[in-house]
């Protein structure tokens, strides 16, 4: 299922002609700051910094957890990351004494943006755009790089300075200290984070689904100590062409993530699906990072209300919808998980509450899920009961 969604994915950004960056072979400007770590070809991976031909605080530009509450529109986000020129050298990913990478984690570890200088063997070209990380701009080797001075974030200092603190344990010191989950994967994937002798770079794809799994089994750990909520609740939350619902479910921990995406490229109505009962999660998921994204959301709302509950979230993708990383799906869900609940004595009510708001009928979900199945067979309600419950006319995200 994973190759069928990329495939979809992938088929979304074929051929948008957006307008990004135009510079030349030298570049001045900011990194707000800001790196990316590319996958092919590792061990040997593409590192290097992303600038913008602009001066002075950039930061905005890969702070992903100001933009929805920023109220960005997508086209605003667009812009902004386009903006972002890559630089690259190809390194091996034990090599965090090449000063390129020493220069990486600098930016990774400053607390603001850093005024940078680039020349690059040829014009930067293209754009990147991917369901797993934010877009960016052109790119092109580069051949030297220098940056002013820095000034580092004293959270991440601290465990940086650690050589004996487990990445897992500062994962989970700087998630506690609430410093931004875009700034602690960013010090992960350089290898300013982990035991001295085990430090390495990191792909920037993987480096965020291993943040979120990381702060997410943490989370899970907390909450499978507290009580089992009463009742079901329904949070929502609408932007960037998505709606999103979250419903809480009276059970021990478990967990559904289903996306549809409706009629983005014609008359398409697609959903992905993956999930996981009260043990533990064996493998990769098949519908990729979001599911890690979303999971450690949901798991934070709850640990923060000392509270256990099983999860089903739904996710409806509507025209004009652009991939832009899964940061789309952690902030949305947070951003539900704010939102007050609408409550539930029982599912039916929950659900026939969901057919209202969804595009598409709350059965297609059903039919295509596990955890709902079950929860109705054992409340002794049939699908049946579902299928009547007429879609709303349109595909367009409901109020939230």
């Amino acid at each position: 299922m994973l190759k069928g969604k990329e495939a979809y994915l992938k088929r979304l950004t074929t051929g948008m002609n957006i307008r990004s960056a135009e510079v030349g072979r030298e570049l001045e400007g900011s990194t707000p700051p800001s790196v990316f770590i590319g996958s092919w070809n590792y061990p040997r991976v593409y590192a290097g910094p992303m600038i913008a031909p602009l001066h002075g605080d950039t930061a905005f530009m890969d702070t992903p957890e100001s933009w929805i509450p920023g109220r960005m529109s997508q086209e605003d986000i667009i812009i902004y990351r386009l903006n972002l020129v890559r630089g690259k050298r190809a390194v091996r990913i034990d090599d965090l004494a090449n000063p390129l990478v020493e220069k990486l984690q600098e930016i990774s570890l400053a607390s603001g943006s850093i005024e940078s200088q680039a020349q690059f063997d040829g014009i930067p070209r293209g754009m990147s755009f991917s369901d797993h990380h934010t877009p960016h701009g052109p790119s092109a080797l580069i051949e030297r790089f220098d940056i002013g001075n820095a000034r580092w974030d004293s959270a991440l200092e601290k465990v940086y300075g650690d050589g004996d603190l487990l990445a897992a344990d500062a994962l989970w010191d700087l998630h506690r200290l609430k410093v931004p989950f875009s700034r602690i994967q960013k010090a992960f994937s350089v290898g300013a984070i982990g035991t001295a002798r085990r430090r390495r770079l990191v792909p920037t794809r993987w480096s965020i689904t291993a943040c979120d799994t990381i702060i997410g089994n943490r989370l899970l750990k907390a909450v499978r100590n507290c009580e089992v909520q009463e009742g079901f609740r329904v949070h929502e939350f609408s932007s960037l062409h998505n709606y999103y619902a979250v419903l809480l479910m009276p059970t021990a921990w478990q967990y559904e993530w289903m996306e549809a995406f409706l009629h983005i490229l014609g008359r398409e109505e697609l959903i992905f699906s993956d999930h996981e009962f009260n043990g533990k999660k064996r493998g990769y998921s098949r519908v990729g990072g979001c599911y890690y994204a979303c999971k450690m959301a949901v798991l934070e709302a709850l640990a923060r209300e000392r509270m256990q509950a099983g999860a089903v979230i739904l996710r409806e993708a509507y025209r004009g919808y652009v991939p832009l990383g899964v940061f789309n799906v952690r902030e949305n869900v947070r951003n539900a998980m704010l939102q007050p609940a609408t409550e539930f004595d029982d599912l039916n009510g929950a659900l026939r509450y969901l057919s209202t708001r969804l595009s598409l009928p709350v059965s297609r979900f059903i039919k295509q899920g596990n955890l709902l199945p079950e929860l109705l067979r054992s409340r002794q309600t049939t699908l049946a009961s579902f299928c009547h419950l007429k879609k709303p006319a349109s595909t367009s995200p409901p109020a939230a």
